[in-house]
């Protein structure tokens, strides 16, 4: 299949986790000899912090300035997709829509990797610029981030025909076990970008936890934190990691937290790729709950929830043993089930089964399973 795609980026994941979410999915889909072009305008905040230049064999990036210059080129590269896409955040995306509906004869596709934040901004009144003005309702297939209501909404509030969910997942030649680094050396740590609805999870797993155990070690990667955060003396900033320095992050770490925006998490199956990403690399997981969460990892068996300091604290006083054999479970169960390779697997079938599938079925399908049979209905409920 030739896949055409319009997003945000990929070239640059400052500031973006989605950028090694898409890295991982290109190369997956380019292995499984399918060829990927993204388009990405080439703006200043992703131009002056880019860390990729060009994507593997079979995948093309198209930077460009503005969508009047590269309208042409996106026509020609529509004619013969198989598969075109525009993505939540895309600058262009209204436009990129319009063009895909007048110029492509393959699927059309819509993939919101921020469902709840979309709808939160809908509910506040703000215009959204990757949202055409009619709703998703011209897609084939709308897909989301974010399963369980998350996909109903997209029906119910933004008329989409057909859902499903692509959550989450990792390249396992990208995030591995890594030799430890003393600057990342973290008894619990934390890798994410600041967002002010993270904040309070954020105080009461990590900013708590360090202040009662001052002997030990916690280690914050990311952008975007005030001056006014509230450091402790035991926690260690390292500003933006790029993605190939998350390996070594992770696998320097005794313990990794996960936190999930609260938009997010509200309406839960929302597993941030930070949570594949850790497992794949060996290091045991503490992680705020959302509805759904034990979808992708039995609690205690494989990930450790946190709902307060002494949760926290707790996982903290675990024997190294038993991180280890947390650790192991989830690193296998990532490996057989989450990785870039089976949501490759999972998309290219999705986009087959809407061949089969009368447009008329559609309308007749219950809120909470997406027109799909087999895979599709298991994705729905995060299988």
């Amino acid at each position: 299949m030739k896949f055409v795609i319009f997003g945000l980026t990929v070239s640059s994941s400052w500031g973006n986790g989605h950028a090694t979410l898409w890295r991982g999915l290109i190369r997956a889909l380019a292995r499984q000899g399918h060829s990927v072009a993204f388009f990405e305008r080439d703006v200043p905040y992703y131009a002056a912090n880019r860390d990729l230049r060009s994507l593997s064999d079979g995948a093309a990036l198209v930077l460009y300035p503005d969508w009047e210059s590269i309208r042409p080129a996106a026509a020609a590269a529509l004619a013969d997709a198989d598969v075109a896409m525009v993505t939540s955040y895309c600058p262009d995306g209204i436009a990129a829509a319009a063009l895909i509906f007048d110029k492509a004869p393959g699927v059309a596709i819509f993939y919101d990797l921020d469902t709840p934040v979309t709808l939160a901004r809908l509910s506040a009144g703000e215009a959204l610029p990757y949202l055409p003005p009619q709703g998703l309702g011209e897609f084939d297939l709308v897909l989301s981030y974010t399963g369980g209501q998350a996909l109903d909404a997209l029906r119910d509030r933004l008329g989409a025909r057909r859902v499903a969910p692509l959550y989450g997942h990792v390249d396992p030649d990208q995030h591995r076990p890594a030799a430890p680094m003393q600057a990342f050396r973290a008894d619990l740590s934390y890798l994410g970008t600041f967002a002010a609805d993270r904040q309070a999870a954020l105080e009461i797993l990590f900013i708590e936890p360090a202040r009662l155990r001052p002997g030990c070690r916690f280690v914050l990667g990311g952008s975007g934190y005030p001056q006014d955060f509230p450091w402790t003396d035991n926690i260690y900033f390292v500003k933006h990691l790029p993605p190939p320095d998350h390996p070594a992050f992770f696998s320097s770490s005794r313990l990794t937290l996960n936190v999930t925006r609260s938009d997010m998490a509200t309406m839960g199956y929302c597993p941030s790729g930070r949570l594949f990403e850790a497992a794949a690399c060996g290091t045991p997981i503490l992680s705020d709950w959302w509805e759904g969460l034990d979808a992708f990892f039995e609690p205690r068996a494989e990930i450790l929830i946190g709902r307060s300091a002494e949760d926290a604290i707790a996982a903290l006083d675990l024997s190294d043993e038993e991180m280890a054999r947390i650790a192991k479970a989830a690193r296998d169960h990532v490996l057989g089930a989450h990785s870039s390779a089976h949501r490759a697997r999972q998309l290219v079938e999705l986009i087959r089964d809407i061949g089969a599938l009368a447009p008329a079925i559609a309308p007749t399908m219950g809120p909470t399973t997406e027109p799909t049979m087999g895979l599709g209905a298991r994705l729905a409920t995060g299988g």
